[in-house]
């Protein structure tokens, strides 16, 4: 007889036996397909309830998961199974079937029944990639036993229990997205899965399933704030958002806030250590990505000299925890991520004297422009205020006369009215990128922001 449901998906729902039932089968046929403990094999798949039967299988035969994103093309899912030489592959997705051979998921599974050993904590669980500033990105490995502290850090920092409800919209493939499916099935928390982001599916599904949790990031939170009918929708059940992997812009929070009642809770992790510090879940001061959680040390040093800085000095945050990572592929990357034994994120921050981390921008891409150092996070929160903007960037280019000059490129609301655009097709953007609809303004336009933007 069938438990409690665990996780549901489209119409279908599963409890924890029946998808222990079709790990073990999945199992069976890829250690049939010669899968060995410390193999690895590769994983490119939507959200889907496929994706963690093929994950548990994988684990317990001892194996590692390559995760690839759904959104890469052929030369990124080349590039990285070049870098992590996985010997298998399960996904759903055609470019991964073209590379290499391919169980999909789509094919029948036959549950069953037996025991596999754990696998030891130092051995390899799974690889993530981390998406880097310039060139292909770099796998990050995690051990069981790095991404089981993660898991637990969370959990404890959600105050996640076994009587809460939440659904996932971000890809498995990154950090978030995997830690919240994982997190929530090893808890005991009732999940559901979205092959995509959907802004209206998701506020159905928040009334419909009365969720308590829900999962945030900036474009997510982007749409709350300018869905036309938000007010109509009942989201008492939802004990707060977090709003995790990207900046919070506090003024789309507060209006999201004000319009259904509901508060955010912040949190700050990287793919490297993905768990660094959350916002107490009563008192959330959206100022601030919160105090580093319990099992987790972090300090803030001078950007060039790499010398431990005082309360409220800003500089590089690094982050001492048994949930870090074991290093990246290529290996020769892992001594430039750490410095005596410190995982030196590459974001820019303080802490002040109440333990409170704040992030103002990334060490890579702050702007120095005649010498001083211009965050570009700051000038895009003060873009994100402007009720005519939908999302903006800020970077800096090569200029002969200041070293560098401040160019912000923004996506206006009449402009995406115009395209037919919408939020939900850029969870994919990077700062980088100049899709069609984006406005291009004259670099010295930056301090004119009210022209430049309402204009555009």
């Amino acid at each position: 007889m069938c438990e409690r449901i665990a996780l549901a998906f489209e119409q279908r729902e599963y409890c924890l036996l029946e998808l222990d039932a079709l790990a073990n089968g999945m199992a069976t046929v890829l250690e049939h397909r010669g899968v060995r403990a410390g193999a690895r094999v590769a994983l490119m798949a939507s959200n889907r309830p496929e994706f963690v039967i093929a994950l548990w299988a994988v684990w317990r035969l001892g194996a590692s998961a390559v995760l690839l994103s759904p959104a890469w093309k052929r030369t990124e899912v080349e590039s990285a199974l070049a870098l992590t030489t996985p010997s298998d592959a399960v996904g759903d997705h055609p470019v991964l079937a073209e590379v290499m051979p391919m169980l999909s998921l789509d094919q029948a599974i036959t549950p069953g029944s037996r025991t596999f050993e754990a696998p030891s904590p130092e051995s390899d669980a799974l690889f993530v990639f981390s998406s880097g500033t310039t060139g292909m990105p770099k796998a990050v490995r995690h051990t069981h036993g790095s991404f089981a502290v993660a898991v637990r850090h969370w959990r404890d920092a959600l105050h996640l229990s076994s009587a809460d409800r939440m659904q996932i919209m971000t890809p498995p493939s990154h950090i978030l997205g995997l830690l919240n499916i994982v997190m929530a099935l090893d808890t005991g928390a009732w999940i559901r899965l979205h092959r995509r982001f959907d802004i209206d599916l998701m506020l159905h599904h928040i009334e419909a399933d009365r969720l308590t949790i829900e999962m945030a990031v900036a474009p997510i939170a982007l749409a709350l704030a300018a869905h036309p009918t938000l007010e109509s929708h009942d989201l008492s059940s939802v004990r707060y958002i977090m709003w995790c992997a990207t900046p919070v812009t506090q003024s789309v929070a507060e209006a999201v806030t004000a319009r259904t009642g509901v508060n955010w809770v912040t949190a700050y992790g990287t793919s490297e250590l993905p768990v660094i510090a959350c916002n107490e879940i009563d008192g959330v001061r959206l100022d601030t990505v919160g105090r580093p959680v319990p099992g987790v040390h972090v300090r803030v040093v001078e950007l060039e000299a790499g010398e431990p800085l005082p309360v409220g000095a800003v500089g590089e945050i690094q982050v001492r925890s048994d949930s870090v990572m074991a290093g990246y592929l290529p290996s020769e990357a892992t001594a430039q991520a750490f410095s005596d034994g410190w995982y030196r994120t590459g974001d820019v921050g303080y802490l002040d004297a109440d333990g409170w981390l704040r992030i103002t921008d990334r060490a890579k891409e702050m702007i120095k422009v005649r010498g001083f150092q211009v965050a570009p996070a700051e000038i895009e929160a003060v873009l994100h205020g402007h009720p005519a903007v939908d999302d903006c960037a800020v970077f800096g280019v090569p200029d002969a006369a200041n070293g560098e000059a401040i160019v912000p490129r923004s996506r206006c609301a009449a402009r995406s009215r115009q395209t037919n655009s919408s939020r939900s097709s850029r969870t994919g953007w990077r700062r980088t990128s100049d899709p069609a609809g984006w406005c291009s303004c004259p670099k010295y336009r930056a301090c004119h922001r009210e022209r430049c933007c309402a204009g555009c």
